[in-house]
């Protein structure tokens, strides 16, 4: 059921790019100091989405998952038995 649910959610999204894009189809110039690039305002959107997603996804792994990860290691570890094998 969630593998159905995965599903409906991307090709939504994918429907909503396609309208985006499709909507917004202006040409727009990006100078990016070492770059100059010319597209579509309805791509030049979706991908600044994109990138604000992945580098707040990364914000976030980075600031809350990382240390949440370490303290549970910790934590196992102290609980661990501290018995030697054979004995």
């Amino acid at each position: 059921m969630a593998s159905f649910i995965r599903f409906i959610a991307a090709i939504a999204c994918l429907l909503a790019g396609g309208v985006v894009g499709a909507l917004n189809p202006q040409s727009i110039v990006l100078d990016l100091g070492f770059a100059t690039l010319r597209t579509s305002l309805g791509l030049g959107v979706l991908v600044a989405l994109l990138l604000g997603v992945l580098v707040g996804g990364l914000l976030v792994a980075a600031a809350v998952v990382a240390p949440l990860r370490q303290r549970l290691r910790r934590t196992e570890a102290a609980r661990a038995p501290t018995t030697e094998p054979g004995s």
